[in-house]
């Protein structure tokens, strides 16, 4: 298994890792993802084939400094329980340190004892207990 950080002139690396993602990755998508500033991606492969991804964003505040948030994470099906996703996320987890940011944190279902079990494998704790409120205004139409 090799793990890469994604260099924001591969976009076709992204669109390669598109069946790993919730939806089909856009070429216009991908490539502000890939040129903005704070954001990351990492892609695991084996055999030469993506098999496992997590992305990050870098978040800024005033009094606070950078800290890392950790976006999405997901390994294919039959690649699962081979130590991708703990690899992915230690992958981040350096990264940020390496960048200076003071932590990185995620969400994740309560429920969801895999993401649990990864997350505490990489040194992450869960020191409280949040809610999470959103708001949804739909997705832009990229054609």
């Amino acid at each position: 298994m090799e793990i890469r950080l994604v260099a924001s002139g591969e976009r076709r690396a992204v669109l390669e890792a598109s069946p790993l993602f919730d939806d089909a990755a856009h070429p216009e998508f991908a490539q502000r993802f890939l040129e903005s500033v704070g954001h990351h991606l990492f892609i695991a492969y084996d055999a030469g084939a993506p098999v496992g991804f997590v992305s990050g964003v870098e978040m800024t505040h005033p009094d606070k400094g950078t800290e890392m948030f950790l976006y999405e994470l997901a390994v294919a099906e039959p690649f699962r329980r081979r130590g991708i996703a703990t690899a992915l996320v230690s992958a981040l987890r350096d990264l940020a340190k390496g960048r200076g940011c003071y932590g990185m944190w995620v969400l994740t279902d309560e429920d969801n004892a895999a993401a649990r079990a990864t997350y505490a494998a990489t040194e992450a704790a869960t020191p409280t207990r949040h809610l999470m409120f959103s708001w949804a205004f739909g997705r832009p139409n990229p054609d």
